[in-house]
């Protein structure tokens, strides 16, 4: 009997010993098949029925009437402010300033968007969330930098040597015949290179993107969790019609 459980004391151990070994694992082959999705994959009947009343409640979600645009909003009607460029940065402006004052005490000073991250245009006609959806595809929140004086004065360079239609808002600069810079005001006052501004803009460029590398000394940065799109959809929510114009937010004297 002693010999017995002896020979199983060494028959666990050597189990034991075995299963603790390293086993170096490696990938030999993948097999992969591509599969289009075109007219000749039949839809299931089952899954159709299924998915049917959620796709009935999102339709008519994205497709209920918020507002109306009496002519047509594009990216492309101007060239150093658009008129979509001008609803996007003011819509950013009105909607995030009130979360940033409640949860720090301060204002919003002005707000810079990219122009490429506005990918559609809102047809004249009714306005709806789905309208909100083809301009703003992205789940891009709205983040609330500080930037000191200095820090403004290359974001401003940017936008003068980008020769795009960034989207801003709270700010006016004028430029001389020459494109240099002739005047520079935030919120209606001159700019003040001593002090810091608040510039609401995106994730997505604070983090990098568009080359906006003025970003990288950012004295402080609040995260509203806010989605730019949710601005749009609730602003929309709150007016009757939209009437963004091109303006003298950014120009250049003859």
């Amino acid at each position: 009997m002693i010999l017995k459980i002896k020979h199983f004391v060494v028959f666990i151990t050597i189990v034991c010993l075995s299963s603790c070994n390293e086993r170096t694992q490696s990938l030999h082959k993948i097999n992969a098949k591509q599969i289009a999705i075109d007219s000749t994959i039949t839809p299931i009947d089952s899954i159709d029925k299924f998915v049917l009343p959620y796709r009935n409640r999102i339709n008519e979600v994205l497709d209920s009437i918020l507002a109306y645009a009496p002519n047509k909003i594009t990216k492309t009607d101007g060239f150093y402010n658009t008129s979509a460029g001008n609803l996007m940065a003011d819509i950013i402006l009105s909607e995030s300033n009130a979360i940033f004052k409640a949860r720090t005490g301060n204002d919003v000073d002005l707000v810079l968007l990219n122009h490429g991250g506005i990918r559609s245009i809102i047809s004249a006609g009714n306005v709806s969330a789905r309208t909100a959806y083809q301009v703003m595809p992205f789940e891009n929140s709205i983040v609330i930098v500080e930037l000191s004086g200095t820090s403004i004065l290359e974001m401003v360079d940017f936008l003068i040597q980008s020769k795009r239609a960034h989207p801003i808002s709270g700010a006016q600069i004028i430029l001389d015949k020459n494109d240099k810079l002739k005047t520079l005001k935030i919120q209606g006052e001159p700019f003040d290179v001593k002090r810091t501004y608040f510039v609401a803009t995106s994730n997505y460029l604070v983090t990098g993107g568009d080359n906006m590398g003025f970003f990288k000394n950012v004295l402080s940065a609040t995260d509203t969790d806010y989605l730019i799109r949710n601005a749009m959809i609730d602003y929309f929510k709150k007016v009757d019609t939209l009437k963004p114009i091109v303006d003298d937010r950014f120009y250049k004297l003859n």
